[in-house]
């Protein structure tokens, strides 16, 4: 006994525990092992210990050593039955329960009540109702757990009638029937019951409220949630919940600021409030007053910076969290492979995809689509494709993924092998299937095949053509010179065309020249979408081409009437895991504006040597020659190509994002460029990719 006195004391609170207590005292800790040594070393093992440590065992997830242990019990009682199925239930061995179940010599109620229980958490409600009504004697337990399953699998009327034909209505059953009401929206018969009540706790008054605030009365919430006799953390939660989820900011910030005690989930609620609400500001500041924070709150945050667009901001926070030796959880990760989809920031997809491995996040069906698109955005085409080679069974999301890529590349061939063996596969074609396969004929500039996938979709596939798979033909059309045509389709449409669609015809005016149909689809579009810059643009290119240099002032006065802002051409280049971003005209605020200014008067030099003319109908402006060059010179692709040459190892690619279309002239510029520097260079523009490399793009100039 010396052992375990000994063993006791280096573990006590100054509480002298018995042997059993001990055990459960061990298992409870997860310490099954020293519960173990403490049973082994009983020299007297009563039914209580053995009940003990057999508990532990089902505790600590090892079912198996818990049966061993009850298999050689010398005596049973009926704890010790009901520990046994109470053991295989909590670790989802419904078998292994009802065969206990059925050998057990004597059973009292709690041993029916288990079973029940576990049928009910199995969702195995025929089995539930059959048991509990051959009970011979049952206690408000079993009904309140049969009342239970009954309200979670939202069958409200048969519960209901359980609930009347009960003898017995505790505080508990009537604050599940509350829950059971509100869950399903019948507000009035759920306060029925809550008026009804002889005795409320605070977890009546919070369902009632609960069920108020979810189902939008939150002022009704409100009155309640104020003659409340006494509150809890839950009750004040609910009501910030009602405000927030009513997206009523205001209010929920003064119940947030008088609640005793602000929960991590209250702030990370009001965080994700402010942000999804546009006040970004604001849940950043509730972030920066917390004391602690949990991985929830630093993916909370990181989830608002992306989904509001402030992508760098989400990295950043992400970099801290990393340095802080927070260890991020799914949803953060989730949130950065979307931010560096965006960004075309292949490092931090790259690292993202690496700890989902190590958390083996990577073996789902949705994080695997979610790679795929971000290694197409980042422009690494290989790796996409290993992710989806390697995952088996593939979902239409996959299939839809690595097709849209293809397609993004201009690899049409490669986009209608997959389409082809999608198929081949038993799957079939949805909309989006065919968004991406079109798409990839437009870009490749395979008309005869598109259109006959276009007028196979409905015959072939049931698949109803829609907005956008119309704008894809147009495109098709469009790109291929077939401007007329494109207006004829537009105009037998079986669905109304959309800004997409008009989009599409003037984009292929633009490259071809057809200034009558250019104004008549940019007239539809300044009337479907007034707020938009692109088709005032768009036009007054036109305009510009033609020199028509009054209409593009006529332009600029229209949109500045409509207070119409036009979106800066901006470029960005990741490096060792920052991202530098430029402005047309502009890299002065980069640390290293001077080397830039260096490597672009440097290649202007080589440029000129290779028989480079700067293309002027790219520059808008109604300005001397001279001052188009320069213009030219300055935009922000040509930035980022130059700092990209300057920091990007030679043996590596060098990787550009630009969120508007790249203007005709860099495209001239960087294909020179890659011959002349011998480097390859992928740029992805608000459209596609474009893989320049020894003096040749990918599209083949067809863009």
């Amino acid at each position: 006994m010396r052992f375990l006195l000994t063993h006791f004391r280096a573990f006590s609170t100054g509480i002298a525990r018995s042997p059993s207590s001990q055990i459960s005292y061990f298992a409870r800790l997860g310490q099954i092992e020293n519960a173990r040594k403490v049973f082994d070393g009983l020299f007297e093992k009563t039914v209580v210990s053995w009940n003990s440590i057999i508990a532990g065992y089902f505790q600590n997830n090892q079912p198996w050593e818990a049966q061993f242990l009850f298999d050689k019990m010398p005596q049973r009682n009926i704890v010790s039955w009901n520990g046994l199925i109470s053991g295989f239930v909590k670790n989802g061995m419904i078998t292994e329960a009802r065969r206990a179940f059925d050998e057990m010599p004597e059973r009292n109620v709690i041993s029916w009540t288990a079973m029940i229980r576990g049928y009910v958490q199995e969702g195995m409600m025929e089995e539930a109702e059959g048991l509990f009504w051959k009970m011979p004697q049952r206690n408000v337990v079993s009904w309140t757990v049969l009342l239970g399953g009954l309200i979670q699998e939202g069958r409200i009327d048969e519960a209901r009638r359980l609930y009347d034909a009960m003898p017995v209505k505790d505080v508990v059953v009537r604050t599940n029937m509350i829950g059971g009401y509100c869950k399903e929206g019948r507000l009035s018969e759920a306060r029925e019951i809550f008026d009804e009540m002889p005795h409320r706790n605070v977890v009546s008054w919070t369902a009632m409220i609960t069920g108020y605030a979810q189902n939008s009365r939150v002022d009704v919430a409100r009155k309640l949630f104020e003659v409340m006799p006494e509150k809890n953390e839950v009750s004040w939660t609910a009501m910030l919940m009602g405000y927030i989820q009513s997206r009523r900011m205001e209010e929920a910030l003064d119940i947030f600021e008088a609640m005793p005690v602000k929960s991590d989930a209250a702030c990370n609620a009001m965080i994700l409030g402010f942000g999804l609400n546009g006040q970004v500001e604001k849940a950043r500041m509730i972030f920066d007053t917390m004391s602690e924070t949990d991985d929830v709150t630093w993916s909370t945050m990181i989830k608002v910076y992306e989904r509001k667009g402030f992508e760098l901001e989400a990295l950043d926070l992400f970099a801290v969290m990393q340095k802080k030796r927070v260890r991020p959880n799914f949803p953060s990760m989730i949130s950065i492979l979307s931010v560096s989809s965006s960004l075309a920031s292949l490092d931090h997809g790259r690292q993202v995809h690496a700890q989902l491995v190590r958390s083996q996040f990577d073996l789902d069906l949705y994080v695997a689509s979610v790679l795929i698109t971000m290694y197409v955005k980042c422009g690494d085409l290989v790796k996409a494709k290993q992710v989806f080679d390697g995952f088996t069974p593939k979902d239409i999301v996959m299939w839809n993924s690595i097709i849209t890529g293809y397609a993004q590349h201009g690899l049409a061939e490669e986009a209608l092998q997959v389409f082809h063996d999608m198929f081949s596969s038993g799957f079939m074609p949805d909309d989006v299937t065919f968004i991406g396969v079109l798409t990839a004929c437009s870009y490749s500039g395979n008309v005869d095949e598109g259109l006959q996938i276009f007028e196979s979709m409905r015959s072939k596939y049931n698949v109803e053509a829609k907005t956008a798979h119309y704008a894809c033909v147009v495109d098709l059309l469009g790109r291929a010179g077939r401007v007329n045509e494109a207006m004829s389709l537009i105009e037998n449409m079986s669905v109304e065309a959309d800004a997409v669609v008009w989009g599409a015809l003037l984009g292929a005016c633009r490259t071809h020249k057809k200034f009558d149909l250019a104004e008549v689809a940019a007239k539809k579009l300044l009337h479907l979408e007034p707020q938009n810059a692109g088709p005032y643009i768009l036009l007054s290119n036109l305009y510009a081409s033609q020199g028509r240099w009054d209409d593009v002032a006529e332009m600029r006065k229209n949109m500045r009437a409509r207070s119409v802002n036009k979106f800066p051409g901006c470029s960005w280049i990741e490096v060792e895991k920052k991202v530098h971003m430029f402005t047309m005209g502009d890299s002065s605020g980069h640390p290293e504006h001077v080397m830039i200014m260096k490597m672009l008067e440097k290649l202007a030099g080589l440029l000129r040597e290779a028989g480079y003319c700067p293309d002027g109908s790219f520059v808008l402006h109604d300005v001397d020659e001279e001052e188009k060059v320069n213009n030219l010179r300055y935009h922000s692709e040509k930035l980022a190509v130059a700092y990209g040459l300057l920091r990007v190892p030679k043996e590596m690619p060098i990787r550009i994002m630009k969120n508007l279309r790249v203007c005709g002239d860099c495209h001239s510029a960087i294909k020179l460029i890659s011959k002349i520097t011998g480097r390859e260079i992928i740029l992805r523009d608000a459209n596609r990719f474009h893989r320049f490399k020894g003096g040749l793009c990918s599209c083949k100039d067809y863009w």
